[in-house]
């Protein structure tokens, strides 16, 4: 995209802003309060699936384990909607814009949150039928699974849809809190299998949230695909990083140095 297509837009500083907030909370603030910690102090299988929800319960309450999940999802996904959310905005008038657009992340968040309530669940119960490496190694597997699946690709693919909106009355807000929905529920299919694994990464969850971020970004910028046993996401990042590295080099190489330049079309008199 050259410089005239680059444009100065308020919502998207005001996205970043929320995202950069909520990392900083996160590698900052209280991350026992942040992150849901699922930890059973190390008892493992030798608790009951009961007493462990209950135990669960009690370090964590549900209130706080939403604020957290909240949190995580300010930071991990709120650059991942930038796409589907300027197509709310673009297709509302100016006067619906932003009634459209809380009304699309009201959707997409909804989704989410029950999937949070969900995977947390799934979490605690492996975390109390086996011990924590096993537990972590099992969804670690089957997230790689379903990274290169066919039905991974089929939700990602439903991530790219951009469909038609009312623009008029009670239509338009249905329509643009019935794309959060979908939007939801494609970017949780797609990414279910590393959010479990990050939830049971124990002290290494905020590394596992940065590393899976990226991943998410990288499969965002790939086109839809068909439907086949790939892998996907890292290899839209190194060719990223690659396409960087070369081209600083180019800048700080003698034929490609600014200064050389300045030089070659100023000689010595």
């Amino acid at each position: 995209m050259g410089r005239a297509g680059l444009r100065f837009e308020p919502w998207l500083v005001g996205l970043g802003s929320i995202s950069l907030a909520a990392w900083s909370v996160l590698a900052f603030g209280a991350s026992t309060l942040a992150l849901p910690m699922l930890c059973l102090s190390g008892a493992g299988p030798q608790i009951p699936l009961s007493v462990s929800f209950d135990l669960a319960l009690l370090l964590n309450s549900p209130a706080s384990l939403a604020r957290g999940w909240v949190l995580m999802l300010a930071a991990m996904m709120l650059p991942v909607i930038a796409a589907p959310l300027r197509h709310v905005r673009d297709r509302s008038f100016a006067r619906r814009r932003g009634r459209a657009m809380l009304l699309f992340v009201s959707g997409y968040l909804a989704v989410w949150m029950v999937a949070g309530a969900a995977l947390e669940a799934v979490a605690l119960t492996a975390r109390s039928v086996a011990p924590l490496p096993v537990a972590l190694g099992v969804a670690f597997a089957a997230a790689i699974t379903w990274q290169v699946s066919p039905a991974k690709q089929w939700c990602l693919n439903r991530c790219h849809r951009r469909p038609q909106l009312a623009a008029f009355g009670w239509a338009a807000d249905r329509d643009a809190f019935n794309f959060g929905l979908a939007s939801g529920a494609a970017c949780t299919g797609a990414c279910w299998a590393l959010m479990l694994s990050m939830l049971l990464a124990g002290e290494g969850q905020l590394p596992a949230m940065i590393a899976i971020t990226l991943m998410v970004f990288a499969e965002r910028l790939e086109a839809p695909g068909p439907l086949k046993w790939r892998w996907r996401g890292a290899g839209k990042v190194w060719r990223i990083v690659g396409a960087q590295v070369r081209l600083i080099g180019a800048d700080l190489s003698p034929s490609g140095n600014p200064g050389s330049r300045d030089r070659a079309d100023h000689p010595r008199c």
